[in-house]
């Protein structure tokens, strides 16, 4: 049997972690990016890359030819998943030798659970526009499944954080804050859980819904405490949310009007996934440890 061919649609930073799994086992993987400057960058991480346009994926026909397996990783625009606008016909002959299709969507389908505990069965109530068009993108995706034969696994996901993405970095950049909006909390998981586990959900045989996150949801003003005090730097001073609030762009609005807990615990059952980093706690530290520091260090 030939190695399995991977498709990336919308290659980025999630994109390159699954990557660094993949390849090593013998994975084919292909990565698109709208931008040509993005090519050489794609390659280096062993991964094809493939230039879309506004016409779609350059000899397209050739490429779902071989792919064995999709993740859709592209945000819905106007006309819905680009991917499938782009493409869906195409999908839906389909491609002959595909097996299993994933699509990455946020956990922003659920709207404002006012700091509860939310999982795969919690009825969607998206309270934004980008919200609703995952909702769509999602029904989408699986509605494919029934074409092509292959599961579909939809993720839902929280804030992706890891080397290069993290407090440390705003931090450093000077453009960390610390909003204390109370009872405010928000879940995440690091780039290198979110890859394991899509590495995982890719044995699974079945379509289903999995919430993606790690197991302490926290105010986000106690991570970048955390973090400065790993570093050893001050961190900076707590403003209160509401005096904020005039200041703040309409995304960070929309990111603190929504507060939940996610749970986790089908992805743990299903996938039989566990965590490397199941809090901030020690996904900050292993994120020193890579750059070469330890705690306190700089």
């Amino acid at each position: 049997m030939s190695a399995p061919h991977l498709l990336i649609f919308g290659y980025g930073y999630s994109a390159a972690a699954l990557a660094r799994r993949l390849i090593p086992s013998g994975w084919r993987i292909s990565g698109t990016t709208r931008r040509l400057d993005r090519a050489a960058a794609i390659k280096a991480d062993g991964v094809t890359p493939l230039l879309t346009t506004a016409a779609g994926i350059q000899d397209a026909d050739r490429v779902l030819e071989s792919v064995t397996h999709i993740l859709a990783a592209a945000p819905p625009g106007d006309n819905g998943d680009p991917l499938l606008a782009l493409h869906g016909d195409r999908l839906r002959a389909p491609p002959p030798n595909l097996r299993w299709t994933g699509y990455l969507s946020t956990t922003g389908v659920y709207g404002d659970a006012g700091g509860a505990w939310v999982d795969e069965g919690t009825p969607l109530a998206p309270v934004h526009e980008r919200g609703r068009r995952r909702v769509a993108a999602e029904e989408a995706w699986a509605e494919l499944s029934e074409y092509t034969g292959a599961p579909a696994v939809i993720f839902r996901l929280p804030g992706i954080y890891g080397p290069g993405r993290s407090a440390f970095d705003q931090l450093r950049a000077g453009t960390a804050k610390r909003l204390v909006k109370p009872g405010q909390v928000f879940s995440r998981i690091h780039v290198d859980d979110l890859a394991a586990a899509i590495e995982a959900a890719m044995a699974l045989e079945e379509g289903t819904v999995l919430n993606i996150a790690d197991d302490a949801p926290a105010p986000p003003q106690d991570v970048v405490a955390l973090a400065a005090r790993l570093i050893g730097v001050a961190p900076p001073p707590e403003e209160d949310f509401e005096a904020a609030r005039p200041r703040l762009s309409p995304m960070a609005l929309e990111f603190y009007g929504a507060n939940r807990r996610i749970a986790n615990l089908r992805m743990k059952e299903e996938l039989g996934l566990l965590l490397a980093y199941p809090s901030y706690h020690e996904g900050l530290a292993a994120i020193l440890q890579a750059e070469g520091f330890g705690a306190e260090g700089h």
